[in-house]
């Protein structure tokens, strides 16, 4: 089984430790990883901001980066739900505005080995229990792609509550945004910081010294928050929990 690793770009550029964490693990289940660097932006904040024009040839650059490859592995909801559900939207545009199947095809290319982390190891691997150990109380935020565009369901909590010593604490109005969402966290600074109170005093109340997310991009969102509040709660990724061992703790 050849895997490729898309980190995505805030990972790549923000936190580095998930895409290593995302590393550790998989070879830890025996799975060859390999991380293309032609790999790039997978189009996203273009696409949402109402730019798609833009974000064709990064779909193109996608497909062609990840050629070859059994199943490509995204540590990002956001981003594994962009390549599903929105490259066959823009493939078709493309086709609908007379400019040929080019694009349709590279969508239909990736979307099948498209997974994002939790969905490769529960469905592809057919794991939870991944040997993890992380002796600490942990509150899991479900972020909106990953619950409402990919459907992660109870996915990541069936990882989360197979892990050694670690405490899964509930999460009042989990399922409300965190007030991120990209661009909107720029273009409504007020109204994402206000999001961003509510989902922190929640995290609060849970007692949990961690929270964790599936998307770095809203624990960024998350983490700011806190930190500004003067909060010791930590943010922390979902791969870096499920990476970490007695042997080499987190």
């Amino acid at each position: 089984m050849r895997v490729a690793l898309f980190v995505t770009c805030i990972n790549d550029a923000l936190y580095p430790r998930t895409g290593q964490a995302v590393v550790t693990l998989l070879e830890r289940l025996g799975v060859e990883v390999d991380f293309p660097q032609e790999q790039s932006c997978c189009g996203q904040p273009q696409f949402n901001t109402g730019y798609r024009h833009a974000t064709e040839p990064l779909v193109h650059r996608c497909a062609a980066a990840f050629e070859g490859y059994d199943h490509i592995v995204v540590p990002s909801g956001s981003c594994a739900a962009m390549v599903r559900e929105n490259y066959p939207r823009i493939g078709a545009k493309a086709a609908a505005e007379g400019r040929g199947q080019a694009l349709a095809r590279a969508a239909e290319r990736l979307v099948p080995r498209t997974w994002e982390l939790t969905e490769f190891l529960v469905d592809v691997l057919g794991v939870t229990d991944v040997g993890a150990y992380y002796p600490h109380t942990v509150t899991y935020h479900p972020t909106c792609h990953g619950l409402r565009m990919l459907g992660l369901d109870e996915r990541p909590r069936k990882l989360l509550e197979q892990v050694e010593g670690l405490e899964l604490r509930e999460l009042e109005g989990a399922e409300e945004c965190c007030g991120f969402g990209g661009t909107f966290a720029v273009k409504n600074a007020a109204v994402s910081s206000a999001m961003g109170a509510d989902k922190v005093r929640h995290i609060e109340k849970t007692g949990a010294s961690s929270v964790c997310t599936v998307d770095n991009s809203c624990l960024m969102h998350i983490g700011g928050t806190l930190s500004r509040a003067g909060s010791r709660v930590r943010p922390v990724h979902l791969a870096e929990i499920l990476a970490s061992t007695r042997e080499a703790p987190l």
